[in-house]
C-alpha cells in the first residue's frame, strides 16, 4: 500500500475515533456490533463487584507512557504505524502517529478542555473545546470519559472520579463465562462493561450512542495483556482492541503498548505552528468519509 493512503487510513482513524466522541448527534447511526467476543447472555445470578471496585479505586501513577505499535483496518485495508503515547492523570491524553518510525504524521490530544487533531503531512488542524460541543455536556462524554477508557476503568457521565456508593448505581449480572456485566443508562447513551469477577478486570467497555429514532452507532474497547505497572498498585493491559462503526465506515484500531514506563519530562500541550490551517470538524469528515 502506497505511503500516502497508509497516512490517510491512520488519519482517518485517529479522526473517526474523536469524532465518534464528540460528534455523535451529527450522523444517522447504525446497529452496533461486538468484534471478537462472545454473546453477552446473563443468567440470574448475584454478582459481587468487590474486586472491581478495588480495581478502579487503586492508586494510579501520575504519568503512563510508550512506545506504541498502531494497525488501523478499515474497508478491507489494514495498515500498520509506530507511534507513542503520553498520558497525564487528570490532564491530558496524547497520541502520536510515526511514518517509517521517524516522522510525526498525526498526533491527537484530549485535554480537559478540548480536544486537538493534528495532520502533520497537510499541514491542518482542529482544536474544539468540549464547551462548544452541546451533546457531550448533555450526555456526560468527556475528558474523564475517554480517560477512563484509556486507563481501562469503570465511570458515569458528569463525574470525574467515582466513589464507592457510586458502584450501587450500576446494574450487574453475570455472563456464561461467570463474568461481571456491568450497565449504566443515562439519557442517549448506554454504558456496558465486562469484569472477571475473580481478578476485578475490565476485558471489555461499550458506548452505545442512540438518536431519537433508536438507531446506534457503536464504540467497543477491548483490553487483553494485562501487567502490573512500576508504580502505582494497578494491573494495566498492553492490548487495546477499539471498534468504532457509523453508517459508512466500519474502523478497527490495535493499539499494542511497549515497555510502558512512567516518563515526566515532555510538555503536556502542544502548541499549533501557524503553518497550520484551522479547520472545521465538518470539513475533516467530509474529507475522511470520501477516502
Amino acid at each position: 500500500m502506497k505511503t500516502s493512503h497508509k497516512l490517510k487510513l491512520a488519519t482517518l482513524a485517529l479522526t473517526l475515533l474523536t469524532l465518534l466522541a464528540a460528534c455523535g448527534s451529527k450522523k444517522k447511526l447504525a446497529e452496533e456490533t461486538t468484534p471478537q467476543t462472545a454473546p453477552v447472555a446473563t443468567v440470574t445470578r448475584s454478582v459481587d463487584l468487590e474486586k472491581v471496585w478495588t480495581n478502579n479505586a487503586a492508586q494510579p501513577p501520575k504519568f503512563i507512557t510508550s512506545k506504541v505499535k498502531f494497525v488501523a483496518a478499515s474497508g478491507g485495508k489494514d495498515i500498520s504505524l509506530t507511534g507513542n503515547l503520553k498520558m497525564k492523570r487528570d490532564d491530558v491524553i496524547r497520541l502520536q502517529l510515526m511514518a517509517f518510525g521517524l516522522v510525526e504524521a498525526a498526533r491527537l490530544e484530549f485535554t480537559k478542555d478540548y480536544v486537538l487533531i493534528m495532520d502533520r503531512i497537510n499541514k491542518q488542524y482542529i482544536k474544539a473545546p468540549y464547551a462548544d460541543v452541546d451533546f457531550l455536556h448533555r450526555n456526560g462524554l468527556s475528558f474523564y470519559t475517554l480517560q477512563a477508557l484509556f486507563w481501562n476503568e469503570l465511570f458515569q457521565p458528569n463525574r470525574t472520579t467515582l466513589s464507592q456508593d457510586d458502584m450501587a448505581r450500576f446494574d450487574a449480572s453475570a455472563n456464561n463465562d461467570g463474568d461481571a456485566v456491568i450497565r449504566f443508562d443515562a439519557d442517549l447513551f448506554g454504558y456496558s462493561w465486562i469484569a472477571s469477577q475473580s481478578t476485578g478486570l475490565i476485558k471489555q467497555a461499550k458506548v452505545v450512542f442512540k438518536d431519537q429514532n433508536s438507531s446506534k452507532t457503536g464504540l467497543t474497547w477491548n483490553y487483553d495483556g494485562f501487567n502490573p505497572l512500576k508504580e502505582g498498585k494497578r494491573q494495566f493491559p498492553s492490548d487495546m482492541n477499539i471498534v468504532l462503526k457509523t453508517t459508512k465506515k466500519e474502523v478497527e484500531l490495535d493499539l499494542k503498548l511497549n515497555s510502558i514506563t512512567h516518563e515526566t519530562d515532555w510538555e503536556p500541550y502542544t502548541e499549533v505552528s501557524g503553518k497550520y490551517r484551522e479547520v472545521t470538524v465538518e470539513e475533516i469528515l467530509q474529507r475522511v468519509m470520501s477516502l
